[in-house]
């Protein structure tokens, strides 16, 4: 059985600069991660996007649209499926989970992520935000 999830590309612009947010795993906080988790009952995958990108990293914002293809893996307990949603932040918060979170320039968020799935993820979305 594949679990569905989804998870949140949390952007925010500062005139032409870009920056992409990342939290700690929380099986490894050695790891940087896109926010994504598990999709409550009744809840649309976009749903759960912004509901975990907030509830991870204590950011919250608009809706932009779905990333790429759903990216499907084994996380050690089961095989999971997650559809990534890009994400405007609009506000951020000290919540969060306790997790450290971080915002990356694109160059920078490539080397901060270890998989390869993540990152081509990541060079659709930065193509993908708006000017």
């Amino acid at each position: 059985m594949i679990v569905p999830q989804a998870g949140g590309i949390a952007y925010r612009r500062d005139g032409d600069d870009i920056a992409i947010l990342l939290v700690r795993a929380k099986r490894d906080p050695t790891v940087w991660i896109l926010p994504k988790g598990h999709i409550e009952p009744g809840e649309r995958p976009a749903e759960t996007a912004l509901r975990e990108t907030e509830e991870e990293a204590g950011v919250t914002g608009e809706l932009i649209g779905p990333v790429g293809a759903p990216l499907e893996f084994d996380n050690g307990r089961e095989r999971v499926r997650v559809q990534y949603f890009l994400i405007r932040a609009t506000a951020e918060s000290d919540g969060g989970e306790g997790r450290a979170k971080q915002w990356f320039a694109p160059d920078e968020v490539m080397a901060a992520v270890v998989f390869p799935e993540t990152r081509q993820l990541l060079r659709e979305a930065i193509a993908s935000i708006p000017r």
